[in-house]
């Protein structure tokens, strides 16, 4: 066989490690200095393949090798370098130990060497030898080892060489692993100074037991090219003779992954744990996610949460309940689906790159809330909470003022720091206030030098310290990351950063725990983790779904950021400039050493609440099932059946309903799923048991689907023995996926018991059934009355005979008079009822088995038998419904629910009119609006209620039937459509003239893309004026703020479209019910965008000109402001969290006063704000510039606003927690439910 068709290369799978090579022809020494500083890049250049040799040849394993070694063309001059005689030899090849060191340089990874040997192979006969030859086998770590040589090149014209495993037949150990660096050097054996040599390492295993170089050397140069330097002229294969000498280290698999291609990898059979799964850009979650879970104290505390009665997905507490148990028991990566679903994100939350930091204190706080009254009410606060005292000492006075603050993280300068030492020093650094920046000390000492700075008081059990990778670049103009070099050790001691009069009882050493790392830049990045689980572990990689053991210096060194290290003896020129990592930590976890035994307790199965086991494990067992019933699908066939009791009790289209359950409803199939293999005979001894039925008296029809899309008996099924899958083929079809069966029980039996059959019965030799002229008809009767439709069964009747003659049957089956009038119809399809013609016959009328009659008495002022009544419709009929949950139900029974009296002018009494309606139909729940509710008609004193409507209905039908069960004027109520995820009101509905019930719940009424709304309910709103005067006014969402800023009450009101801002105002006062402007104060209006103002409006503004998106803002204007003359300054204010950006709560204008010291403007400030006490003084207060990037400037209690001030766009930025961010998700912050 052409070993090219057997053996073709294959480029290298980026999941294969790509080993490095060093090519070095030693051609001269100025060619080797030369080789030395190509070195990296060759490397780079590698590329392995599979090879392929001869059929009948054995090959231990498809040798792996390198395909990208360039030799130059056949053109090309081969120069002749000039060697100085007093110039040094190169090393020769048989100096064995001055070659291992040039073949085998060191490894970036730095595994422990376990053992270095190396072996010649004297070759000769060279021109003799076949297509594949193998030299001696030689031991190394234990196993046997050899090299695999291609003379004449392994399809490529160069030799080639590869190093194997030696095993006998070529069949390694099952669990046969070895990580080898290994040098392949050729050399002249009469002067060895004369050779070439490959470089590579690589992860042997069973699967891949080669590695090698494809093109080793140019197969025409060995015999032809003489040696440069060499005296007398030699070439590299002298005589056909040439040493191959390999030299093969062994180095220890430290974490059982070196070099590893991660096919088939097992996290859990390897490390024992198991990873989270990437949902799109949630690596920075999983690493988050991961570190918190080994945290074994918190874990513990998050399973004391009692979720029991809470056992949703919408509630965050128990679904990190549930990710914690599954990483505890999964044998496979886990999904946090449920997870963010829970904090209440969306698509856009899911793919996008959050806040780390912000996301870990939000997860603390919510965590924190829901163990309030628990036993692990203090766990969180123990665990992360720490103490910082900032402080402001006088020096030459006795007066110090200083505030106490809780920290559940540190955030640490990486910029212009070495590493977490000097970021701490930096961090306490103390600054002296002197000169025109001494701190005002109070009325007794005035103005005074001063020191101040922030101490630690302590620190937590779980220290969290957040390095800041990322910091704005004023030359950019934008956010950039610190990819400067930063170091952190395993152990470190936070005693030199606590106060003096700190508790020093305990050593205050940490050790490090966790290591979470950002890998690229800040728009586009990867986040994983290094976690010790133990105390006296290893560390683990938690990369996403991988989990791998790591050595420290993967921990350590490779995440300190900064200049990647160069290969040993590589300098790098000034034209080149250094590659910088772009992998660093930028968040760590360190345990205070004396409490890690508190913290890493074990956490078992017996702390994970058994609520949540039980759910998981009943989860599991279905899943389970599901899959195996997927496996075994191909097995069985879901059988419906209907019988006369379930057609009874159906009152609507057709025979039945075959999309709902018996068990929810009595009207619906019953549902079989049984082995193809089980006969027609079986399972009519299921129908019988489950009936309470004589099997004898039941055979099955076969139900078709029509044309006209309806569902009817066609055929009698008389074969017991055939298989339900026979029946199936033949009768219904493959095209269907269910066989659909009536049940007919006889009414006649012979002596025996048998049942006898009016039609289809089987002839005395039983070969093939017999047939009448008799079919099958079911009875529908239409009661007038009560409204509905009921299955009566059905009959058998010749199809000779005329329509009239149904009557008899029909008036005997119901127990009627002789002389009873009826109506016939024949029930088509759901929009064809057709009349009969009395004197047709069944067959002239084209009725045949299966089909169904409906029939209704004559009313007195109808029509004789087969007429068709009054062409006038009567309106449509409205039943209520008083109970809300009742109306999923009521949907598949055919009558209008009888709950409340039907009016006189709402009977219908045609059957084709009822019909109509039910094809029409539509239960229609009504809400009464959330927050447009008046005094008489709110969500609290009006309850929910149903009515039957029809789908043609139109608006003012609609609201008319409203109208009437609400005792209001229609005109006067306006309908919201509801969100289908939220439950929300969506959006109002116009009234136009045209419009029915169909269009007002269709999804034309989603106000955003992809939104969609309920078709079963909608909100309804009684307004004060009438909708056609709703038509001229506009309607606004205004906020009213009192009490100071404190207070922020949102209201809906109507404003004329023509009017101005003083028609705004006074409809806010009369919807609030304030006192008017002239009692209470005049009031002033803004437009707010971002939580800042945007402008103060004139009161004849426009109310025109006020856009949708931007939100007006009315308050009483201040009484110190009142009192202010004409020209007085002020100042726009606003709220934000940490930046400027991050802006929150109700801005406010604010006046200035001049040479007002800042400790008496917050004096004021308190008083305009209403903020109080701690809540004040939690607050920091700055000047903060027009530009979004530009830092905040803090002011200290002796700067003066006033003087701080510069261009009149400078706003006063109030620095403190939004409390409420979690209710606003449309703020752009991040945020959980």
């Amino acid at each position: 066989m052409d070993p090219v068709s057997k053996y073709p290369q294959v480029e290298h799978s980026p999941h294969l490690p790509t080993p490095p090579i060093i090519s070095i022809f030693h051609i001269s020494l100025v060619a080797r200095t030369l080789c030395a500083n190509m070195v990296s890049d060759i490397r780079a250049d590698f590329i392995s393949c599979k090879q392929s040799f001869d059929a009948d040849i054995q090959s231990p394993e498809n040798m792996i090798v390198d395909d990208e070694y360039v030799e130059p063309s056949d053109n090309e001059k081969d120069d002749i370098a000039i060697i100085d005689p007093d110039e040094p030899r190169p090393t020769p090849a048989d100096n064995y130990e001055a070659m291992a060191e040039l073949v085998l340089p060191p490894l970036d990874q730095q595994p422990p060497i376990l053992e270095t040997i190396h072996n010649t192979w004297e070759i000769t006969n060279w021109n003799e030898l076949g297509k594949r030859e193998h030299g001696p086998v030689f031991e190394a770590g234990g196993y046997p080892w050899r090299v695999l040589m291609f003379p004449y090149g392994n399809n490529v014209d160069q030799v080639s060489f590869y190093l194997e495993h030696g095993f006998e037949d070529g069949k390694p150990p099952d669990d046969f692993v070895c990580c080898v660096q290994f040098g392949l050097v050729l050399w002249n054996k009469n002067d060895p100074t004369i050779y070439t040599h490959h470089t590579a390492h690589h992860r042997f295993t069973k699967e891949e037991g080669d590695w090698g170089f494809t093109r080793f050397y140019d197969c025409r140069k060995l015999f032809n090219l003489t040696w440069p330097g060499s005296n007398p002229q030699r070439i590299l294969v002298e005589g056909g003779e040439a040493n191959m000498t390999a030299y093969v280290r062994i180095v220890k698999d430290e974490t059982g992954v070196l070099w590893h291609n991660f096919n088939n990898y097992d996290s859990k059979k390897e490390t024992g744990f198991v990873g989270l799964k990437n949902q799109g850009a949630t690596c920075y979650l999983n690493s988050l996610i991961q570190s918190l879970y080994f945290t074994n104290a918190f874990r513990k505390a998050v399973y004391q949460i009692p979720t029991q009665d809470e056992d949703t997905t919408t509630n965050s507490a128990y679904t990190l309940q549930r990710l914690f148990y599954q990483l505890q028991s999964s044998s496979a990566a886990v999904s946090t689906n449920e997870l963010t679903k829970s904090f209440g994100w969306d698509t856009k939350q899911i793919f996008e790159q959050q806040d780390v930091q912000e996301l870990s204190r939000k997860l603390m706080e919510r965590m924190e809330i829901k163990m309030k009254g628990t036993e692990a009410e203090n766990v969180l606060p123990k665990l992360f909470c720490g103490k910082v005292r900032t402080y402001i000492s006088c020096i030459n006075v006795d007066y110090e003022s200083r505030r106490v603050e809780d920290f559940w993280d540190v955030q640490l300068n990486v910029s212009g720091n070495k590493d977490i030492e000097a970021s701490f020093q930096d961090y306490i650094q103390v600054e002296t206030m002197d000169g025109d920046n001494q701190y005002f000390a109070g009325e007794n000492y005035k103005l005074q030098d001063a020191k101040k700075g922030v101490i630690f008081e302590s620190f937590p059990e779980v220290l969290h310290l957040q390095l800041k990778r990322f910091e704005y670049d004023i030359e950019r103009d934008a956010m950039m990351k610190v990819n400067d070099r930063y170091e952190f050790p395993d152990t470190f001691d936070a005693a030199p950063y606590l106060s003096d009069d700190a508790d020093r009882s305990e050593s205050w050493v940490y050790k490090l725990h966790g290591v979470l790392v950002h890998s690229g830049d800040l728009n586009a990045g990867h986040y994983y983790a290094f976690i010790k689980p133990e105390k006296d572990g290893w560390f683990y990689k938690y990369d996403d779904d991988k989990v791998t053991k790591a050595t420290m210096r993967e921990v350590l060194e490779d995440n300190y950021g900064g200049e990647m290290p160069l290969l040993d003896g590589q300098v790098l020129d000034a034209s080149q400039k250094p590659i910088i990592r772009h992998n660093s930590a930028y968040m760590l976890v360190y345990i205070r050493e004396v409490r890690i035994d508190e913290v890493l307790f074990p956490v078992t199965n017996t702390d994970t609440p058994a609520h949540l086991q039980r759910r998981l494990e009943e989860e599991a067992a279905f899943k389970e099932a599901r899959r195996k019933e997927r496996e075994e699908q191909h097995l069985y066939l879901t059988v419906r059946v209907i019988t006369n009791d379930t057609y009874a009790a159906h009152g609507g289209i057709d025979l039945t309903m075959f999309d709902r359950s018996y068990d929810e409803d009595p009207a619906a199939a019953r549902s079989y799923k049984l082995l193809k293999k089980c006969t027609i005979g079986e399972l009519i001894n299921l129908i019988a048991e489950d009936s309470g039925g004589d099997p004898r008296r039941l055979r099955v029809w076969c139900m078709v689907n029509r044309q006209n899309k309806t569902t009817r008996p066609d055929a009698p099924i008389m074969e017991l023995n055939q298989t339900i899958e026979d029946a199936h083929l033949k009768l219904a079809g493959s095209k269907t996926q269910e066989l659909r069966l009536w049940a007919e029980a006889a009414e006649v039996v012979d002596s025996k018991g048998d049942a006898v059959w009016p039609t289809h019965q089987l002839t005395k030799e039983g070969s093939s059934p017999s047939r009448s002229d008799e079919i099958v008809i079911f009875l529908k009767w239409f009661d007038v009355d009560n409204q509905s439709l009921v299955g009566r069964g059905h009959i058998y009747i010749s199809n000779q005979r005329r329509v009239e003659e149904l009557a008899p049957f029909i008036l005997k089956r119901m127990n009627w008079p002789e002389d009873t009038k009826l109506k016939l119809y024949e029930e088509i399809k759901p929009d064809m009822i057709e009349p009969m013609k009395s004197k047709q016959s069944l067959k002239a009328a084209e009725l045949q088995d299966g089909d169904i009659v409906c029939f209704q008495k004559v009313s007195e002022k109808g029509s004789e038998s087969g007429t068709g009544g009054s062409s006038e419709r009567p309106s449509r009929p409205t039943a209520l419904v008083t109970n809300p949950s009742n109306a999923a139900s009521l949907v598949s029974n055919g009558s209008i629910p009888r709950y409340h009296p039907l009016r006189s002018s709402d009977i219908i009494e045609d059957a084709r009119q009822y019909y109509d309606f039910l094809r029409y139909r539509r239960l229609i729940t009504f809400h009464c609006h959330p927050t447009r509710g008046s005094k008489e008609f709110n969500s609290e004193n009006c309850e929910s209620f149903v009515l039957v409507l029809s789908a043609k209905h139109t608006y003012d039908q609609v609201a008319a039937k409203v109208g009437e069960k609400l005792d209001v004027d229609p005109t006067y109520i306006r309908f919201w459509t509801i969100a289908q995820n939220t439950g929300n009101p969506k959006a109002a509905i116009r009234r136009m003239s045209n419009q029915t019930l169909v269009n007002m719940v269709s999804v034309s009424y989603a106000t955003f893309a992809g939104t969609t709304i309920r078709a079963d309910s909608l909100y309804f709103e009684v307004l004060d004026i009438s909708l056609a005067e709703l038509d001229t006014k506009k309607s606004m969402k205004v906020n009213w703020i009192s009490e100071g800023i404190t207070k922020d009450e949102q209201l809906d009101i109507l404003v004329p479209k023509t009017g101005t801002v003083d028609d705004i105002v006074s409809s806010l006062i009369k919807k609030a019910q304030l006192e008017d402007e002239e009692k209470g104060g005049p009031v002033r209006v803004y437009e707010i965008h971002s939580n800042k103002i945007h402008k103060e409006l004139p009161r004849g503004f426009p109310v025109k000109e006020i856009t949708e998106y931007i939100n007006i803002m009315l308050e009483r204007i201040p009484e110190e402001e009142l009192a202010q003359p004409n020209g007085s300054q002020y100042i726009y204010a606003f709220h934000f969290q940490g930046e400027p950006s991050k802006v929150h709560s109700v801005p406010f204008k604010f006046l200035i006063v001049q040479d007002e010291i800042f400790s008496e403007t917050k004096k004021r400030l308190e008083k305009r704000t209403g903020i109080k006490g701690k809540n004040l003084e939690k607050i920091k207060f700055a000047v903060v510039k027009r530009s979004s990037y530009t830092k905040p400037i803090y002011l200290n209690d002796e700067d003066t606003l006033w003087d701080m001030l510069g261009d009149d766009d400078d706003q006063l930025g109030l620095d403190h927690i939004d409390k409420l961010r979690n209710a606003r998700p449309g703020m752009g912050d991040l945020f959980l439910k």
